[in-house]
């Protein structure tokens, strides 16, 4: 497990898997520890997967400072991860949340991304607004399923602003294409693996710098790719299709019958989708 310091010092470990050249992989949660990436679906017979656990999560050190765990604040440790490589440019893909670093990266240092994937990804960065009837029409393409109902349900309380956290539970199923037991699994692992303390400042006040971040991208030559998943509550391809079309070179694909964890829910379809982008 390579370990690496940040500009600041703060000790960053990454996890590599696979051979050929490097893909950095962020992950989402906010900051979730990487393991539940894994290695997405088998992208690792493609490439060399570089997961980051971000600062104060998985194997990486805390820092002295929790203020660094603002999303901003942390596009140095990509770039500390780029110098450790001995890359001139690095490949780039960003699940959810983890997508909202990978877009400040990319504003920033745009000369240094070759190509970006960004996996259903969190919006809050580039100020695309998701409505409560888009989540909705959604939801409701999973009306056939046992425990739909139930969902459903408490969604109409969510997005009427009576959310509790057991109403958020309820509405898990909605985030995946089968609810099975990995699914399940994947939910229950949430709690370990997230830092809750970093989660809380990972967005606070300052952190994007929307009409910025919005602008740079839309100077981006690097190609980008947004994945969005059929029925993903969270990442509705409607809104997808609004991000891709912030970049120059965006594209957009919807994975049939996916939700918010695609290489869990199509394997075979979100490799042949993401590794053809890659190359």
């Amino acid at each position: 497990m390579p370990v690496f310091p940040a500009h600041d010092g703060t000790r960053l470990a990454c996890h590599e898997s696979g051979e050929g050249a490097p893909l950095i992989c962020l992950p989402g949660g906010p900051m979730r520890a990487s393991a539940y990436l894994g290695d997405l679906g088998g992208l690792s017979a493609h490439r060399r997967l570089v997961r980051l656990d971000l600062r104060g999560t998985g194997a990486s050190q805390p820092p002295r400072d929790p203020a660094t765990y603002r999303c901003d604040r942390l596009v140095g440790d990509i770039e500390a991860l780029r110098e450790h490589l001995g890359l001139e440019r690095v490949d780039l893909l960003a699940h959810c949340a983890g997508a909202n670093l990978a877009a400040l990266y990319a504003s920033r240092f745009p000369e240094r991304v070759g190509r970006l994937a960004l996996i259903t990804p969190s919006v809050v960065a580039v100020g695309i607004t998701v409505t409560a009837d888009v989540r909705l029409a959604t939801a409701r393409l999973r009306a056939d399923e046992p425990w739909y109902p139930q969902a459903y349900a408490a969604l109409e309380d969510v997005v009427a602003g009576r959310a509790t956290d057991v109403r958020w539970e309820a509405i898990a199923p909605f985030l995946h294409g089968r609810w099975d037991d990995a699914a399940r699994a994947l939910e229950a692992a949430d709690a370990e693996e997230k830092n809750p303390e970093a989660a809380a400042v990972y967005g606070a006040e300052g952190a994007y710098g929307t009409e910025a971040t919005r602008a740079a991208l839309g100077r981006l030559s690097a190609p980008v790719l947004v994945l969005a998943g059929e029925c993903d509550l969270n990442s509705p391809p409607p809104a997808m299709a609004e991000y891709a079309g912030l970049f120059p070179h965006g594209d957009l694909a919807v994975l049939p019958g996916a939700g918010h964890f695609p290489w869990l829910d199509d394997p075979a379809r979100f490799v042949a989708a993401t590794a053809g982008f890659l190359r």
